[in-house]
């Protein structure tokens, strides 16, 4: 089993910062990407932040200049700092990480619980 545990979301006023953490654990042999997506209210699923290998990291064009994520790779755990925050960044944060699992030869994907992120105007 792997179990990804989310925490740091909450309500913050537009203009604020919110910083999400994400620890992966569990029967991990091989941890490839790690990342954040989000899902507003009637909306789709948005893919926000990844980082995969040697600390290649990519943003969705809505977050660029505000959003950083980063990785801590020994405690197999990603972080997502979100600054200048919009009301149209509310949604539920979830995180994801590619994980080989010991004693399999493939990778999988794994998905957080969610946590709330509310901006109000």
């Amino acid at each position: 089993q792997v179990q990804l545990v989310e925490s740091g979301g909450g309500l913050v006023q537009a203009g604020g910062s919110l910083r999400l953490s994400c620890a992966a654990s569990g029967s991990i042999d091989s941890l490839n990407a790690m990342g954040w997506d989000r899902q507003a209210p009637g909306e789709q699923r948005e893919l926000v932040a990844t980082v995969t290998g040697v600390d290649n990291k990519n943003y969705a064009d809505s977050v660029k200049g505000r959003f950083t994520i980063s990785r801590d790779y020994a405690k197999n755990t990603v972080y997502l700092v979100m600054s200048s925050l919009k009301p149209e960044d509310t949604g539920v944060y979830s995180c994801y990480a590619t994980v080989r699992r010991v004693g399999s030869p493939f990778y999988s994907d794994y998905w957080g619980q969610g946590t709330q992120v509310t901006v109000s105007s």
